[in-house]
């Protein structure tokens, strides 16, 4: 409950004023009454305006008047502004007596300073009581005066002190009660502002809360508008945003099933929401293209006090990241199978023939086993990659890389044939460097063997290598299906697969590119990459201070 309009004016006009502007418009009605009276005298009663107790009384009226004015009432005690209304009465008396009763309204002056006393809330009984006895006094002067003292004309002008007195008392009592609705209702306020202000604070203090929070917060009413939406649901719901629509809806939102098949409205969240819905964990995927995240979404319904639906509360939590582990965990499981399906067929195939057929030829027999040992190799190699990590060893050695280069390029020549990839590789012969020459023909074999598989549909695969100082440099290009930027940013991680190598089912288990930058790191080296999809991915390595040069390459023949 707050202050009227009109409360509020009078509070800005009078009481929010100071002291002595209060004063002076507590003077001012009864002083420009007293000179309206006296203008109307001097109008009808010329001769008047020489009595003295007239003239004794304007004169009063004019001094109390610049005395609101000059007086510093604020430093003064708040009772003492009542000097002024009980002045008043002297006023009001010379007035009347000056008059000589040809105005009969005259007396009635004496309501001003009544009033005045009344309503100031300073001693409510003394001002009725001095309220009475100035207006008897004021009343009686004339009979004192005459000499004519008697019972009867002391008690005919009774009516006016008996009006006056009850006049008083009604002040009184509608000040009093004006003033103590004024006293609830300014409580009122102050408890209003101050519930106002800690409503202002929580209200800040939740938006604090719901925005450092990392999950996307909304909150809708019954019909779906929303009330509350935090930082993080603002920024999902921008990627959920068509390029044609500036504030879409919900049921405009790229929104999608785990499938990846548009969600139709009815089966949106904040829809199943409104609709009365509670779930847990419902996933949906927004967006498209490389910026569509996986959410997992969770309703609540909010209730009034009459528990019916009075809107939801909607979280939208990222498990983007969780979603692709997920994958990546099936792909990996998939794609070792595999890998490890093929040299277990060609062993167990192989033995089985030699232990099936006793009379077979001592060379056959060599030759199936010699393949089964070559698969235990493979075998070998794949289990040896899932256990390598980061903590390489190498063991540096006068090794050249023209030679590493030719084998690796010869190992890989049937797939290259197989994927229709024409080779084209140059090197200095020789090029000889202080390297580990297993190692790094391994990460060759991982390079040229990439650049094979990731060119299905054909191409180019240049092989460099040069000295530059003696600093090695080498570089293996593919013109094949290349690398989306964010691809390229996690593509040294371990059990990586590239989203068009998964789509395209090109086998790999994602460990050759972070064994081989293993590799390059452990020579103190750099392996980085360019990269730009469709059009193919060059790989460049550099080993600092390894060539070396004609003279240091006889002593190391000599030795």
């Amino acid at each position: 409950m707050s202050e009227t309009p009109t409360n509020q004016l009078i509070g800005r006009l009078f009481y929010q004023r100071s002291r002595r502007v209060r004063v002076i418009l507590a003077q001012l009605p009864f002083f420009m009454t007293v000179v309206l009276a006296a203008v109307l005298i001097s109008l009808l009663y010329p001769k008047l305006m020489g009595n003295q107790h007239l003239v004794t009384g304007l004169v009063i009226n004019a001094v109390l008047a610049v005395a609101c004015v000059v007086v510093p009432w604020d430093k003064l005690h708040p009772a003492s502004i009542l000097v002024i209304p009980y002045l008043d009465f002297i006023v009001v008396a010379f007035f009347r007596e000056g008059s000589q009763t040809l105005l009969s309204s005259v007396g009635l002056l004496g309501l001003f300073p009544v009033f005045w006393l009344c309503a100031s809330g300073i001693a409510p009984k003394t001002a009725i009581v001095s309220s009475t006895l100035a207006s008897l006094v004021i009343v009686w002067i004339s009979v004192f005066r005459s000499g004519q003292v008697s019972g009867e004309a002391l008690a005919k002008p009774l009516l006016f002190p008996f009006m006056m007195l009850f006049f008083a008392i009604t002040v009184v009592v509608i000040t009093t009660s004006m003033e103590g609705q004024r006293t609830s209702l300014q409580a009122k306020d102050k408890q209003l502002r101050a519930a106002l202000a800690e409503s202002q604070h929580r209200e800040r203090l939740l938006d604090a809360v719901v925005d450092t929070v990392g999950v996307g917060v909304v909150v809708v009413d019954a019909q779906g508008n929303d009330r509350l939406m935090n930082t993080t649901q603002r920024a999902i719901h921008d990627l959920g945003r068509p390029n044609n629509i500036a504030d879409p809806n919900e049921s405009e939102l790229l929104l999608f099933s785990p499938d990846h098949v548009a969600l139709p409205a009815q089966s949106r969240p904040v829809r199943r929401a409104i609709n009365g819905e509670t779930f847990t964990n419902f996933q949906i995927w927004i967006g498209t293209g490389e910026q569509a995240r996986a959410l997992s979404t969770t309703a609540r319904m909010i209730r009034d006090s009459k528990n019916a639906n009075d809107g939801a509360v909607i979280a939208f939590h990222d498990v983007t990241d969780m979603v692709n582990a997920l994958s990546a965990k099936d792909d990996f499981v998939a794609n070792v199978s595999h890998e490890f399906r093929t040299p277990l067929t060609a062993i167990q195939g192989y033995i089985s023939m030699v232990l099936e057929e006793p009379d077979l030829d001592p060379s056959d027999v060599v030759r199936f086993l010699s393949i089964a040992e070559r698969n235990a190799d493979r075998l070998g190699g794949l289990v040896a990659d899932l256990l390598t990590t980061s903590s390489i060893t190498v063991e540096r050695s006068p090794s050249d890389v023209f030679q590493l280069i030719s084998d690796s390029i010869a190992s890989a020549t049937p797939a290259a044939t197989a994927n229709d990839v024409k080779v084209d590789y140059q090197c200095q012969e020789p090029l000889i460097a202080m390297v580990d020459g297993v190692r790094i023909s391994q990460v060759l074999d991982n390079l040229i063997s990439n650049a094979i598989k990731y060119s299905p549909d054909g191409g180019t695969l240049s092989v460099r290598a040069w000295a530059d100082g003696t600093d090695l440099h080498a570089q293996v290009a593919d013109t094949g299906l290349g690398m989306s930027e964010s691809e390229q940013a996690g593509m040294f991680q371990k059990f990586f697969r590239a989203g068009t190598a998964v789509g395209r089912g090109i086998p790999g288990i994602g460990l050759g590119l972070m064994i081989s930058k293993a590799i390059i790191d452990t020579h103190g080296g750099v392996l980085s990459v360019e990269s730009q999809l469709g059009l193919g991915t060059t790989m460049s390595i550099v080993i600092p201070a390894c060539v070396l040069d004609s003279e240091l390459r006889t002593l190391n023949a000599e030795l």
